[in-house]
């Protein structure tokens, strides 16, 4: 990838310096008590010249295991940098952060509304706020997300097909799988790609949880990358993924046959064989047990934790096609 060098960067409508360091304030709103609610933005320059790097998480404000990981990048100073500039926003849902939500209070998906309308609904203004105020001077985006209510992701990297950019940061960052998977209308990845923003989506763990070996995947990969851009402090070290990421073309959901208490009984990140026992569906009363087999051979990348389940419910989400 290739940058421009910028000595001012505007943020907000405020012009930063090489070598600043700043805290600045987006105004989501006002509550309906009159109090202002305002997200933090971490921004820190070296004095050297380099790449504008953006972190984000809290899109959907139950996914606190994506603040967590942004959280650690800035409380461990990974997000000082050696050359360029670091901007980092570890809640951008701050309303859904607070009450664990995944919306906004006006109900909507702040992930369905970009690139937004400055005078539209809340979602859509803080949306449009973000692509207009933050996004033009960077240069590459990092987004954190998780998995859904007690749908637990592999962590994977998420991108389009077609992109030799994307595909060499990807590999980069080291996470066990990248996810070919197309950009969705409206949201913040489709936006930036728009804008020519090159930006890797990250998905790990589930809802309402912190999980330790994902957010170690995530600082880990973030620390890759910026090492990669020369841009990784020399009090780190990028320590090299155990193993090269699976590289996911196609995949599908398992779905139950009946409805009752559920249990996997194959780990995350495992890979199955057509037939396999992966889990059992029982009643409460000793008197079903259905055994879960594998509809096809693949990885597993996503396991439905949920204790019960309704026929049709996604159980496993299962690769089926490789690159």
């Amino acid at each position: 990838m290739t940058f421009k060098q910028k000595k001012i960067i505007t943020i907000l409508g405020k012009e930063i310096k090489a070598g600043e360091s700043r805290e600045l304030t987006f105004g989501v709103a006002n509550l309906h008590t009159s109090s202002s609610v305002d997200v933090p933005v971490i921004i820190e320059r070296s004095k050297k010249p380099g790449p504008v790097v953006l972190f984000t998480a809290g899109i959907h404000g139950d996914e606190v295991n994506g603040v967590e990981i942004v959280r650690q990048i800035i409380a461990k100073g990974i997000n000082k940098p050696k050359t360029g500039t670091i901007i980092c926003i570890p809640i951008i849902n701050v309303f859904g952060f607070i009450n664990l939500n995944r919306e906004f209070p006006d109900g909507r998906d702040l992930n369905r509304v970009f690139p937004g309308i400055k005078r539209g609904s809340l979602a859509s203004r803080v949306a449009y706020k973000l692509v207009n105020e933050v996004i033009p001077d960077v240069d590459f985006i990092m987004d954190f997300h998780t998995g859904g209510s007690g749908r637990f992701n592999a962590p994977q990297i998420r991108i389009v097909k077609n992109s030799l950019t994307l595909d060499a940061i990807a590999e980069t960052f080291g996470a066990p799988f990248v996810l070919y998977s197309k950009n969705i209308k409206k949201s913040f990845r489709n936006t930036c790609y728009k804008l020519g923003k090159p930006i890797l989506l990250f998905e790990g763990g589930k809802s309402f949880h912190i999980d330790e070996k994902v957010t170690n995947t995530g600082v880990n990969g973030a620390k890759r990358v910026l090492n990669h851009l020369g841009m990784l402090s020399s009090k780190f070290k990028a320590s090299k993924p155990k193993k090269p990421p699976v590289y996911i073309l196609d995949s599908r959901w398992q779905r139950a046959n009946f409805s009752g208490m559920f249990k996997a009984s194959i780990t995350i990140n495992s890979k199955v064989t057509k037939g396999d026992v992966i889990g059992n569906i029982t009643d409460p009363y000793g008197k079903f047990n259905h055994f879960v087999k594998a509809t096809n051979s693949g990885y597993i990348i996503n396991v439905n934790e949920s204790p019960i389940v309704y026929q049709g419910d996604a159980l496993f989400h299962i690769t089926t096609k490789l690159k």
